[in-house]
């Protein structure tokens, strides 16, 4: 029992350090909030923070298998852009739209599964590619700024319930009903292995191809996710390569941050999302102290550096550090 409490802790070390220090982090923000603690604050902040949480997770799924994703930024937007045509109408067209979104960001993981299992090409090279395509079809869809989503629908999923921010009851519900279930089966398992060594995966009989798929396909759905949000948050639409890539380095950001390794095998959405909560409140704390927004890259910027050089340690426990990738 107490070996199994010491590798949990070796393995969630970083996680848990990421918790406490946004636990503190946001505990700070909310006592030096002029107004004090409101559901409205509360909303906003989780509404700001679940955004990015989704894209985080997003990320988390490639990076588990030793991969990287830099076109979720592209398919947030992307996804953003389909929804401000999509969601608005009838009841029944809505629920279409919100379906056809969905469908938009898995399709888009599904042509980077395509390109790096089949064509095998390098996911950072396969991804930046695909980037820049679904960038070129979010242009088409929405040429200018701008957008038409029904008030009530964005009301409703960006709100209140019971004091409660809607969108975080919404992450809570996704982690629960889409990634648990995933982790537990042969396919998730499968993810954790072909990140630790694809090589000792493949020899094991794990199908290597189909849990790299399985990575970049729900990355997909996770990055639609995350611009159907978007969209309701914003009510509006913008084909935005800046905010398409800051949405891609904060993914990254916030994956690091949360304990998961950049080598794959290690960590998971969890510590993700709260990596992702760590840089929202960074900005927000940010703006109660009256500091320039242009201190925000310099300590997000520190801040990821600390969480990579914790990240890199059990290299220099090592001799021959060819070991610790083995």
């Amino acid at each position: 029992m107490e070996g199994r409490a010491r590798l949990f802790l070796r393995h969630k070390a970083l996680t848990l350090l990421a918790t406490l220090v946004f636990v503190l982090m946001f505990t700070l923000y909310l006592a030096l909030q002029p107004r004090g603690v409101q559901v409205s604050v509360l909303v906003t902040a989780s509404n700001k923070g679940v955004l990015l949480a989704l894209i985080a997770v997003a990320q988390t799924l490639p990076v588990l298998t030793g991969g990287i994703d830099l076109s979720v930024g592209a398919i947030v937007v992307l996804a953003n852009c389909l929804a401000s045509n999509l969601v608005n109408g009838s009841p029944a067209h809505i629920a279409m739209g919100m379906v056809a979104v969905l469908l938009c960001g898995a399709a888009a993981g599904c042509a980077n599964a395509l390109a790096v299992v089949v064509a095998r090409l390098q996911p950072i090279i396969a991804t930046l590619a695909t980037s820049t395509m679904f960038y070129g079809v979010s242009l088409l869809l929405r040429p200018g700024p701008g957008g038409d989503v029904d008030d009530d629908v964005a009301s409703a999923l960006t709100g209140d319930l019971a004091g409660i921010p809607v969108s975080a009851l919404i992450l809570l519900g996704l982690l629960l009903c889409l990634w648990l279930p995933f982790r537990r089966s042969v396919t998730g398992r499968g993810v954790y292995a072909v990140g630790s060594s694809e090589n000792s995966a493949y020899m094991s009989g794990v199908p290597v191809g189909r849990a790299k798929a399985a990575a970049y396909v729900g990355a997909g759905l996770f990055s639609g996710i995350a611009g159907l949000l978007l969209t309701l948050i914003a009510e509006s639409a913008q084909a935005s390569a800046e905010q398409a890539g800051d949405f891609t380095l904060n993914s990254i950001a916030a994956v690091v941050i949360g304990g998961t390794s950049l080598f794959g095998g290690l960590g998971g959405p969890v510590g993700s999302v709260i990596g992702a909560f760590i840089l929202r409140t960074i900005g927000d704390l940010l703006f109660v102290l009256a500091a320039s927004p242009l201190w925000q890259p310099l300590f997000q910027g520190l801040i990821l550096l600390f969480a990579v050089s914790l990240g890199a340690l059990p290299l220099l426990r090592v001799r021959n550090r060819l070991e610790t990738f083995r």
